[in-house]
């Protein structure tokens, strides 16, 4: 079954203590659609500049995403940047331009509309909620930030009581319902309307809450992390792109796509930006996925 994302596309500018990555592809919704695109037909919504560089375009449609919800606005294409520590757990943010992002209100297509999955990127929740206006999804998830929960909570509230997934970070848990224990969050926002709520601890991992209970995953042991930027939107990629290829969300499947975006994200952080992302095939996937299974057998 296909899938529809919509968020973001930009250009990166990042720094980590081995290097520094000039303008490469980033935003939200191209890494999750690289990821996802091994699994599933992936529809991506979203805008860029007059300024954004063909070999990008045409990189993703080399990967069979279809651009037809790819608007080109004029002005510049939305940019951010940012510099990593030894500890990439952490990160400061060093600029941000929203340039034609700030003024972007989705268009679904007719193939992305009528897709049976959608996934709607870190954005803002009025715009999340004018895209499911749109959209036909019978499964949708969602991501936002502490920013959304901090100064629009009534419009997030509203996007929330009409989806079945929410992925979110464990400080974002915090903010959100206020609890520090991240299995009294998960409870707490499946009472605001998500019934599957995956919380992502970065290199610790995350944990699956659903209706028939609780599964913890570890992250995929890496010897070197170049650049984790975009690693949770990979991770939401592999995630919802096993689910849509199965066309199936039994708890099997939910605990087999957790795995899937953990295993998916791991290319990413090997590399800065898309770049180990985009050269990658299913069976690069299916075979880390396979070191993963006789990590964690026992």
């Amino acid at each position: 079954m296909s899938l529809t994302v919509v968020g973001s596309i930009a250009l990166d500018t990042v720094e980590t203590p081995w290097g520094r990555n000039e303008e490469g592809l980033g935003g939200a919704a191209t890494f999750f659609s690289l990821a996802a695109a091994n699994y599933t037909q992936v529809h991506l919504v979203g805008v860029v500049g007059e300024d954004f560089p063909v070999e990008h375009i045409a990189l993703l449609r080399e990967k069979g995403i279809d651009l037809a919800g790819l608007e080109t606005a004029p002005g510049r294409t939305f940019r951010w940047s940012g510099r990593y520590h030894r500890d990439v757990n952490h990160r400061d943010t060093l600029d941000t331009q929203l340039n034609v992002f700030a003024a972007f209100h989705p268009k679904l297509p007719k193939e992305a509309r009528t897709a049976k999955y959608l996934f709607l990127g870190n954005i803002h929740p009025a715009l999340q909620l004018e895209v499911l206006e749109q959209a036909q999804a019978s499964f949708v998830a969602l991501d936002t930030m502490n920013l959304w929960i901090h100064t629009t909570r009534d419009d997030l509230a509203k996007v929330l009581s009409r989806v079945d997934c929410l992925i979110i970070n464990d400080s974002e848990v915090r903010d959100l319902t206020g609890e520090n224990n991240v299995i009294r969050g998960a409870d707490a926002i499946r009472a605001l309307g998500p019934r599957i709520v995956v919380i992502k601890k970065g290199e610790h991992g995350c944990l699956l809450f659903h209706e028939d209970g609780l599964f913890a995953v570890p992250a995929f042991p890496l010897r070197d992390v170049i650049d984790p930027t975009g690693a949770g939107d990979t991770f939401a990629g592999g995630f919802m792109g096993c689910i849509a290829q199965r066309d199936d969300m039994s708890p099997a499947t939910l605990c087999q796509a957790v795995v899937h975006g953990s295993v998916t994200a791991s290319f990413t952080c090997e590399a800065f930006g898309p770049n180990r992302l985009a050269r990658i095939a299913r069976p690069d996937i299916d075979g880390r996925f396979d070191a993963f299974r006789r990590l964690v057998e026992f």
